[in-house]
């Protein structure tokens, strides 16, 4: 009968047989309780907090743009965060678990003084003898830098945790799983949250944040609970055993020339698919027409595809795929996508935008989940897999920021030339500013793929030369 459920579990569980004997499935579906929580922050962060500052709070646009930069700006410091999670040494002889701990604080603190904070930016304040200038921004910024800090801690200690329990065969379903939980944890979050806030009071914003916090704070401790063996350890013990310097691990993590060139692709392609995060819904208002109800499906497009990419992942990575070969078919799934949103217009073709976006998440979905199996199954050596994680992390929000400012940026500058009539006739057109963005995209994919391109033949040549499945162990650092 034992058997017979693990055949049935195998079978019809998504992602069931990303378990192992050191890591059974209840233990990562606990422990991939961190990506929910971290999903259901990004969620605060860049979309329900957004607008609220803006159209509830009156905070001008360029102050919310500055205040939801911040976490992108602690982004670069995760490959030193993961550095520290591999090298930690503690007298129980925990690595990652202090650093989940520690980010969940941050995270929890974050989010608790951050709607007396808003409320004090937006103008919300009983007088007082003594006025202090700045003081709303500066405790939304102080705010808005620990829930970022928080989340960044959070998941670079939660990936590499899972990444060292996973077995070499069950990482890249593993990858893929913590992928899609992390979709949960946004989309589901995305719905309670907007539904508790759709009649908007000081209170309520109160209530829905700390409520988030409290709630990160479970998730997390959930998911930390019993995952590392406690392995005590003297202090002499610890005196002896020789820390590499973080100079020394980056230098022989980069040292091969291949997670130099994989940190490039991921910075190319999130930034190829990222820059039109912002676009994408007032393109299909202003230039397509379409209501509100109408674009506001555009998520649950790209979600669609997204989840249908994560599937395929982990069915080809079981199947032993090379990962950059298929982050390859994400990115010529992102040609197609923009491609296809850029003619939607010139046809008047709504089916053919939303196809577009769909594809917009199958092929950036496929991109992720490669890149990450990769970065995830580089060979520990001074550069633990914290570091490699931290790196990714890094590079792909980084990224993310960059090419949403970079984005909405050209597309005003070039409406603003086009519609005053400085491009000529032909392209004195609003959708111009929109085409322009998603044609760098387009050009961006191809140098990722430029950059891809080495990494796929360097894989190929090594696998053909031995046996097994692929893997970047078998790759020379």
């Amino acid at each position: 009968m034992k058997t017979l459920l693990k055949r049935i579990s195998v079978a019809y569980l998504p992602f069931a047989d990303a378990a192992s004997d050191d890591l059974p499935l209840g233990q990562l579906l606990r422990l991939s309780l961190f990506q929910i929580s971290v999903g259901m922050a990004a969620v605060m962060l860049l979309g329900t907090l957004n607008r609220v500052m803006i159209v509830e709070l009156q905070v001008p646009a360029f102050l919310v743009a500055a205040m939801v930069a911040l976490p992108v700006l602690i982004a670069p410091f995760r490959a030193l965060l993961g550095f520290k999670s591999d090298t930690y040494k503690s007298a129980i002889g925990w690595k990652r678990i202090p650093y989940l701990w520690f980010g969940t604080l941050w995270q929890f603190g974050g989010l608790a003084i951050m709607p007396a904070a808003l409320l004090v930016l937006g103008g919300d304040v009983t007088q007082v003898r003594y006025d202090i200038p700045y003081a709303g921004e500066l405790l939304a910024g102080i705010a808005f830098l620990m829930t970022g800090l928080g989340m960044h801690m959070t998941q670079t200690a939660g990936l590499a945790l899972a990444a060292d329990r996973a077995t070499d065969e069950t990482r890249p379903r593993v990858v893929a799983l913590l992928y899609v939980m992390f979709l949960i944890g946004m989309g589901g979050s995305a719905l309670v949250i907007g539904y508790l806030l759709r009649e908007f009071t000081a209170i309520e914003l109160i209530q829905v944040i700390q409520g988030t916090a409290v709630v990160t704070v479970v998730l997390n401790v959930i998911a930390l609970w019993k995952q590392e063996t406690v392995r005590p350890m003297t202090k002499a013990q610890r005196e002896a055993e020789e820390t590499p310097s973080f100079r020394d691990a980056w230098a022989d993590y980069v040292g091969g020339g291949v997670a130099g060139r994989l940190l490039v692709v991921v910075f190319m392609g999130t930034m190829a698919f990222n820059m039109q995060d912002v676009l994408l819904e007032p393109y299909g208002g202003e230039i397509l027409g379409l209501s509100v109800s109408a674009t506001t499906l555009l998520t649950a497009s790209w979600a669609v595809g997204a989840l249908v990419a994560f599937g395929l992942a982990a069915r080809w990575l079981a199947g032993g795929i090379n990962p950059f070969r298929m982050g390859g078919r994400g990115i010529l799934a992102g040609l197609a996508a923009f491609s296809a949103v850029i003619f939607a217009h010139p046809w008047a073709s709504t089916p053919l935008f939303f196809a577009g976006a769909m594809l917009i998440g199958f092929g950036g979905g496929l991109f992720s989940v490669a890149t990450l199996t990769a970065a995830m199954t580089m060979p520990a050596g001074k550069a633990g897999r914290g570091l490699a994680l931290g790196a990714w992390g890094a590079a792909q929000a980084t990224a993310a920021g960059l090419a949403t400012l970079i984005g909405g940026g050209l597309r005003d500058v070039v409406n603003a030339a086009a519609t005053q009539g400085h491009l000529g006739v032909a392209l004195n057109d609003p959708a111009t500013g929109y085409s322009v963005v998603y044609h760098v995209e387009i050009l961006l994919l191809f140098v990722t793929l430029v950059a891809l391109g080495p990494l796929v033949r360097t894989a190929t040549t090594n696998r053909e030369g031995g046996a097994g499945k692929f893997g970047l162990a078998d790759l020379p650092t």
